[in-house]
């Protein structure tokens, strides 16, 4: 199986070459050597593998045993990045991970990325609500410090985005964050973030927006020029849109019910389709499984420094991790750009 070193660019002058392009190839396969592949989180002072293993699953469909499993394997080949929140499942989520950073012994090695502002108990970002949701999950987590904070505004759109700022300045001061991210902002939002951080406050430096091969707005747009012109590190969550773009669902009739199944088979049509076509296509060409190539797509985009990537499955995992090694041609990347349109 190889993980690293895959596609258009994994000639062996290419791999001898300094580069800070994210899908750039990695001359050495098997566990481990993903240690040394790091890229900037922006302007946060921190290093991230370029995929951050996402958390949303841990204590809803994937129990303990199985999310400490996928954790260590994500690490074993080099990951360091863990994302969170304290609306995943209650926040069983982060109790899940504070049980195996203890466990492990990983803390200081992992950069750990939280978004708060969607937890029954401490909904929107209020500074009650906020110094109480970062407290939480503190405790949950079992550390002194969330490493990148993110602000989810999916809530509270209304709240004084300047008392918000003031609030999460003390919190920093006081060691408890280190970066601050959002997530569900507006463009214009943003702007009178840094307009904000040109006072003083805290800037924001990291965003997440939903965004893939098949969802493709709204980043598309304005947010990616406000997040261009401010230097923003973007990390795209639902980078295989919910499992569709691993390619394992090509069928309504198999496809599970409930709400994830009717966002699958929404997935099932003309466009779906010629989308998992052209990542067929890729896939073979560079003998790499087609999560690999989804995600490849995205590091390949402007602005993007670390897709989060979900997973249910230990055996997922080493699928995923070939996506930071996959070196798409330009013909490739145009292909798949041109079967999403």
């Amino acid at each position: 199986m190889r993980l690293f070193s895959v596609g258009a660019g994994a000639s062996a002058e290419r791999a001898s070459q300094d580069t800070t392009h994210p899908s750039a190839p990695i001359p050495i396969v098997g566990p481990g050597i993903g240690e040394t592949i790091r890229v900037p989180l922006g302007e946060t002072g921190f290093e991230t593998f370029p995929l951050m293993l996402g958390a949303a699953e841990f204590g809803w469909n994937v129990d303990l045993e199985t999310s400490h499993g996928i954790l260590d394997r994500y690490v074993e080949f080099g990951g360091n990045a863990i994302h969170t929140a304290d609306g995943f499942s209650g926040g069983r989520s982060e109790h899940i991970i504070g049980q195996w950073l203890r466990s492990r012994g990983q803390r200081e090695r992992a950069l750990l990325s939280v978004r708060i502002g969607a937890h029954a108990d401490n909904p929107g970002l209020g500074s009650v609500n906020l110094v109480r949701a970062v407290e939480g999950s503190l405790t949950r987590l079992g550390v002194e410090r969330i490493d990148v904070l993110y602000l989810d505004a999916t809530l509270d759109r209304t709240t004084n985005l300047e008392d918000t700022l003031a609030t999460v300045e003390w919190m920093v001061d006081a060691g408890k964050i280190g970066a601050l991210g959002a997530f569900g902002f507006a463009p214009e939002r943003l702007v009178e973030a840094r307009i904000l951080a040109s006072a003083g406050y805290p800037r924001i430096e990291v965003i997440d927006s939903p965004y893939n091969l098949i969802r493709r707005q709204p980043f598309e747009g304005d947010l990616r020029l406000v997040a261009g012109a401010q230097n923003l590190a973007v990390t795209p969550s639902h980078a295989l849109e919910h499992g569709f773009l691993s390619g394992r669902h090509r069928s309504k009739a198999l496809t599970s019910r409930g709400v994830r199944g009717e966002q699958l088979r929404g997935h099932l049509n003309r466009r779906g389709t010629k989308i998992l076509r052209a990542l067929d296509q890729v896939a073979g060409e560079l003998e790499v499984p087609v999560a690999a190539v989804s995600i490849a797509w995205l590091l390949a985009q402007r602005t993007v420094a670390a897709p989060i990537v979900n997973t249910f499955a230990t055996e997922h995992v080493d699928e995923l991790m070939q996506g930071a090694g996959v070196s798409l041609s330009r013909t490739q990347i145009a292909d798949l750009t041109r079967a999403g349109n």
